[in-house]
């Protein structure tokens, strides 16, 4: 018996641990658009707040209570901040300052700093962002305060900073740090240092080395609400497919499995643009008992703000059938801002829910303290109507004696305006016909049932295609690249009806439907709906075609999202763009079996074709997706990019019967690739540049070459280069050249692809694996990360994961018949 019992909890630690196992750097909730995007950051669900893709908190809590134990199942509640002094962004104040170096005490409580000036926070030198203009290297700021008798919680600096700061507290360092910070951060403040009731001196020095400079800071107090009578829900698994997110949890006497499904199914564009995830309790009794079951879903406020500190204000609308509750800023300022680490502040934030008499809701909106008695006392808080941090909370009651009940909630983002596209606002593509988010609410949950087997259905075949074209761990990958990719583009009607999927350059610079973030992204629109990459390339054909362009190649990007009005990129990429416009043109027309879309296209096409013939065989000293280290001359993965560009050129003139030039064009391409071939020849591999001994780089544009059927380069060059990169593999994957051991994980995945057997492509593929599942940068996956311990280098949450897609674009290809455009 003992024996038994012994291999019974030996069987029950195994689960638990492979329930905690990484699956992914970042797990998807919400994935939608750039700014309805939230995450859990942490293998256990119940583990940490739920956070955007930028790493602010946005948390949205689940709980379940089984009779009368309270468990929770999802994220958890954020800490509450309290000023003792506020920073300037809730509370306009005045720093002491001084430019010139003071004496040695001038961070001490007795100094005299009365000959200092005064003047409102933040400093910095944009007149945008400061109320202080200051423009010089260094800069010494006082804060004089007095502190509650009382203080419940730990004390915080908070601190935004641009460039170094260090930062005293009565005359003690509390905090010091060289660089800068994009965002106010929270810093715990050591509990030697103790704050007097009157007197206390916050001192600050910020230099100023170089780019932006900014400083604002305040002190709080952190508490977190009492969750004494709460139990940690035991996480048993948790399976991540293409649309969804499953989690499964030991509730005591109760087995509850909670998932996140957001049906973006690119077979349905109207389904897929709809801004609605559907989160589902499902609980069953593990004892054949009846118990009662309280199902409890908790989305804060921050989700419809850029900052934490933004007031809010809650509605309750009114839909027959439906508990809905709804919250936004109080300010809404559509399309005000732009850039990268933001989030959005206008438009509303929506929890819904189906009421029936078998499972009744309840609803209310209501501080964080106010969450846990709520669900340990059965108290309904009085509910409040604006506020900051507020948690729109819906529960249900449910029974079970061993047969499955469940509750499902809709959470939901009505954004009003989506972007400005060349002076237009325009609305989101699910609001083009003029939908109220209400009825798509009423919609979506009708819905529910039919697109619930729609997504188990897809991500089976997914899957398993997946699978056939590279294995379970490549499969993992795609799973992992799917949701992100979509989520990382917004959906909107351009205003001639066209369709225009613009993505931003997440955690990258911020720009609005660039280029280079497109093509990498493309197999996984290739491969599941080639309209979607045709709307990535609407609006750079429109940039150039209406003449706002004016230059012979194409335009990095059109903006920084969510403003489209035009390029913002300080440097032109001309044949890196140019290519992958010519490249994806091509790829259109193959998948579709037609170049009706090239042809509408014909004169700009013609245009940029053009330019590569001059330009791009031999590349000048300029920028291209593998800028990380710098400018390139002669960059010989970026001359593969030309030729195959004009080949494609060539191809798309002969499907649309221009004999003449595409034989001029196919003739140009063969020649740029057999002299290609002789200039990058460095023995036992092809050179990072023309003529350059000792370098060598990943050569992963020559996959089009194969997937368009154009044959331009021999067979030799891939199988040579396959054999080299082997041998220069790290522990988590393959440099993307000579000069760093950093890497692009899209790319490496398209130089895979590039393989001729199985086992190649694995030896390629399975460092990217283990540094998707053993990375310690826990962030929606980095497409740029270090072969050498699997870190983050830079970038994060961007849609050219959708790159994962090469291997299983290259079998379907395969599989359909084609004859060359040749």
């Amino acid at each position: 018996m003992k024996k038994v019992t012994w291999l019974l909890s030996l069987l029950a630690m195994s689960m638990q641990l492979q329930a905690q196992r990484q699956q992914a750097p970042a797990y998807p909730l919400i994935t939608h658009h750039p700014y309805f995007s939230v995450w859990s950051v942490t293998d256990e669900l119940n583990k940490s707040v739920t956070r955007h893709w930028t790493g602010a908190e946005q948390a949205i809590v689940g709980y379940v209570k089984v009779d009368s134990t309270v468990y929770r199942v999802l994220g958890d509640l954020p800490v509450q901040y309290k000023p003792i002094i506020a920073t300037s962004e809730e509370v306009p104040f005045n720093f002491q300052y001084t430019e010139t170096k003071p004496a040695d005490n001038w961070l001490e409580q007795g100094f005299d700093a009365t000959a200092w000036s005064a003047a409102p926070a933040p400093f910095g030198d944009a007149s945008t962002s400061a109320k202080t203009l200051w423009k010089t290297a260094d800069l010494w700021t006082r804060r004089t305060f007095d502190a509650p008798l009382t203080i419940e919680g730990d004390l915080m600096l908070k601190i935004c900073h641009d460039d170094n700061a260090e930062v005293y507290l009565n005359g003690v360092k509390i905090y010091e740090y060289k660089g800068w910070l994009m965002r106010p951060k929270f810093v715990p403040i050591p509990k030697s240092v103790q704050l007097q009731p009157k007197g206390n001196v916050l001192a600050v020095h910020v230099a100023n080395t170089a780019g932006g400079a900014f400083l604002d800071a305040g002190i709080y107090i952190a508490a977190k609400a009492n969750e004494s009578h709460v139990v940690a829900a035991q996480q048993t698994g948790v399976t991540l497919s293409a649309t969804q997110t499953k989690y499964t949890f030991n509730c005591g006497k109760v087995d509850v499995e909670l998932s996140f499904r957001a049906p973006l199914l690119m077979s349905d564009i109207d389904v897929m643009a709809r801004p609605i995830t559907y989160v589902n309790f499902n609980a069953k009794s593990n004892d054949q008992r009846a118990h009662t079951i309280t199902a409890f879903l908790g989305v804060t406020s921050n989700l419809a703000t850029n900052v934490s500190t933004q007031p809010v204000q809650v509605s309750v609308p009114q839909v027959a059938g439906f508990s809905v509750l709804k919250v936004g800023t109080k300010e809404q300022p559509v399309l005000q801002k732009k850039g990268d680490d933001l989030r959005i502040d206008w438009g509303y934030l929506y929890l819904a829910s189906a009421t029936s008499k078998t499972a009744p809701v309840q609803q209310a909106s209501m501080t964080a303290a106010d969450v846990i008695p709520l669900l340990r006392d059965n108290k309904q808080p009085a509910g409040i109507s604006e506020g900051t941090n507020i948690v729109l909370g819906q529960w249900a009651q449910l029974k079970t004696n061993g047969v499955a009940a469940s509750k499902t909630f809709m959470v939901a983002y009505d954004e009003d305006y989506a972007v400005q596209y060349f002076g237009d606002n325009l609305r989101p593509w699910w609001k083009h016909n003029g939908t109220t988010m209400e009825e798509l609410l009423v919609k979506a949950h009708t819905d529910y049932p039919a697109l619930t087997k729609k997504c188990d259905a897809f991500d089976k075949d997914m899957w398993y295609n997946a699978v056939m074209a590279g294995g379970s761990e490549y499969a993992h990958l795609c799973v992992l690249g799917y949701r992100q990719s979509i989520a990382g583009h917004t959906l909107v009607k351009g205003p001639k009806n066209e369709l225009l999927f613009l993505s931003k350059e997440n955690f990258s610079n911020g720009c609005i439907n660039t280029v280079d973030i497109t093509y990498p992204s493309s197999p996984l629109f290739l491969l599941y709906n080639p309209s979607l990459l045709k709307g990535m390339l609407n609006g750079i054909f429109h940039y150039s075609e209406s003449g706002r362009f004016t230059k012979p190649f194409a335009a990095h990007d059109i903006g920084t999202y969510p403003m489209a009005n035009g390029q913002v990129y300080g440097e032109d990429m001309p044949v890196e763009e140019t290519g992958n416009m010519l490249i994806l043109t091509a790829a259109i027309a193959r998948v579709e079996g037609n170049a009706a879309y090239a042809k509408e296209h014909w004169p700009i096409l013609s245009t940029w074709a053009e330019y590569l013939i001059k330009e791009g065989f031999d590349p000048a000293n300029q920028l291209c997706t593998d800028d990380f280290a710098g400018h390139l001359a002669r960059n010989a993965n970026l001359s593969i990019k030309a030729i195959i560009g004009l080949g494609a050129y060539a191809q798309l003139a002969k499907q649309l019967g221009y004999t003449d030039v595409a034989a001029k064009y196919l003739t140009s391409a063969q020649e740029m690739a057999r002299k290609w071939e002789q200039l990058a020849n460095e023995g036992d591999h092809y050179g990072l540049v023309f003529e350059s001994k000792d370098t060598w780089s990943q050569k992963y544009n020559l996959v089009w070459d194969r997937l368009l059927g154009l044959d331009l380069f021999s067979p030799s060059v891939a199988k040579k280069e396959i054999a080299y990169y082997l041998k220069k593999q790290e522990a988590f994957g393959l440099p993307l050249d000579s000069r760093k051991t950093y890497t692009k994980s899209d790319w490496i995945l398209w130089t895979a692809t590039l393989t001729q057997n199985s086992a190649d492509f694995r030896a390629l593929m399975l460092p990217l694996y283990k540094y998707a599942t053993s990375t310690t940068s826990r962030v929606p996956i980095s497409d740029w990360h270090e072969t050498t311990n699997g870190k983050q280098v830079g970038f994060q949450a961007r849609s050219v994961v959708g790159g994962y897609f090469m291997q299983m674009l290259a079998k379907h290809l395969q599989a359909t018949q084609y004859t060359s455009g040749r």
